[in-house]
């Protein structure tokens, strides 16, 4: 069973950046209500998409550096990166079909 995996600014680079696959990272907050809804929605497609997308969970109070650098103002953002870039970004509580046919576009 896949998990988002925990990345912090300090892992950012190596865990998200430079990875060879495309990346989803959920940008939270333990004290965000609409962030612990959409934890089980990531948690879903983490074990549907494993192996072709990786799924990373950044913590915004313990790590501020990374969602400054990504201009991250509302949680749950979730960006997805493609080759080092970002290449979508959604925000907000959505449901699992609107996130795979987010997921779908990076990886086509």
């Amino acid at each position: 069973m896949a998990h988002p995996q925990e990345v912090t600014d300090d892992t950012f680079q190596t865990e998200v950046l430079d990875s060879d696959v495309p990346v989803l990272v959920d940008f939270w907050a333990e004290w965000c209500a609409p962030c612990k809804i959409i934890a089980p929605i990531v948690d879903d497609l983490a074990n549907e998409y494993d192996g072709k997308v990786k799924f990373a969970k950044i913590d915004i109070d313990s790590n501020p550096r990374t969602p400054m650098t990504y201009g991250i103002r509302g949680i749950p953002t979730l960006l997805i990166f493609s080759g080092g870039s970002p290449v979508d970004q959604v925000v907000g509580a959505v449901p699992k079909a609107a996130l795979k046919g987010r997921l779908e576009k990076a990886i086509a």
